[in-house]
């Protein structure tokens, strides 16, 4: 491997980036400016470039804000040298390198969520056909006025619907009802 630039804040690796249009960018998720910002504008303006996020946080957020911004890997600085090698290289390949304690809790995360789904959509069947009506009218983007103009009842009404609705599917607000049939 060649290194083609060393940087130390974000915004002078996108600018190396944008340079050398490099295989791989790796990165640093606290560097001054974001690792996350220069991740995300890599990923938009050089996407053949593979980015890695070298850092020291295990947080679970700083990890899912990695991947959500492009990252294919995600790596400890106290990895070993000869596994840094070959983890780059992994991903140059098409894999994507993980240390397998975070790839753990990815996989639980993932598991929870989907357990989570599955429950709120098993809740969606528990709706009367009045609180379809309403969570459709919600989805196409009416307030409590304008539904219950709709459906010729007063807004209380409505209102009293929409919490029934929220408590069944256990979700905090109409926005999070409505994406659930989306």
């Amino acid at each position: 491997m060649v290194i083609v630039a060393e940087v130390a804040t974000a915004e002078a690796a996108v600018d190396a980036a944008l340079q050398h249009r490099p295989d791989i960018a790796l990165l640093d998720i606290h560097m001054p400016g974001s690792g996350i910002v220069a991740a995300r504008e890599i990923s938009r303006r050089v996407p053949d470039a593979a980015i890695v996020m070298l850092t020291v946080s295990r947080d679970d957020a700083d990890l899912f804000q990695a991947l959500s911004a492009g990252a294919r890997g995600y790596l400890l600085k106290d990895t070993d040298p000869d596994r840094l090698s070959l983890a780059l290289q992994g991903v140059l390949d098409g894999e994507a390198a993980l240390p397998r304690s975070l790839t753990a809790r990815l996989v639980e995360d993932f598991q929870d969520r989907e357990r989570s789904d599955h429950r709120r959509r098993g809740a969606l069947a528990k709706l009367t056909e009045r609180e379809w009506q309403i969570l459709e009218l919600l989805h196409d983007g009416n307030d409590t006025r304008q539904i219950a103009a709709e459906l010729f009842v007063s807004p209380v009404t409505v209102r009293s619907h929409v919490s029934g609705i929220l408590h069944k599917l256990r979700v905090p607000d109409r926005a999070a009802a409505v994406n659930l049939i989306d």
